[in-house]
């Protein structure tokens, strides 16, 4: 077993339960991490036998550019996503951050975490 990090993905986005969040968009970081057998790929050194963190990335940035008012549901849609896609993934943790949030005070960022099992859906 292994696991395969994104970290930091730095992506402008539109999210929020706010109007002016619609219209001026603000900076999120995500970080996404997969739970996956890496013994075949590290002995191959086949892509083939991996989860390509590049299509992992797309996944991200696809999910980013579809507005949510919540981040929980912005994590979610990733997470599935992830799950659905790369059948080689167990599990998938992701961390959606919003930079500066419009809550009235000083707040570097707002971070939601949340983490899908394989097992956890009828999937297989």
């Amino acid at each position: 077993m292994g696991k395969i990090f994104l970290k930091n993905i730095r992506l402008y986005a539109y999210h929020g339960c706010m109007d002016e969040e619609e219209k001026i968009g603000s900076d999120y970081i995500i970080n996404l991490s997969v739970s996956t057998d890496l013994d075949p790929s590290s002995k191959s050194d086949r892509l083939l036998d991996t989860v390509d963190y590049v299509a992992l990335h797309n996944i991200v940035k696809d999910e980013m550019k579809v507005r949510s008012k919540l981040l929980e549901h912005v994590a979610q849609r990733i997470l599935l996503r992830v799950i659905k896609e790369h059948r080689a993934v167990k599990k998938a943790d992701v961390m959606v951050s919003k930079c500066n949030p419009p809550i009235g005070g000083n707040v570097e960022e707002v971070v939601v975490k949340r983490a899908l099992k394989r097992s956890a859906l009828d999937l297989d």
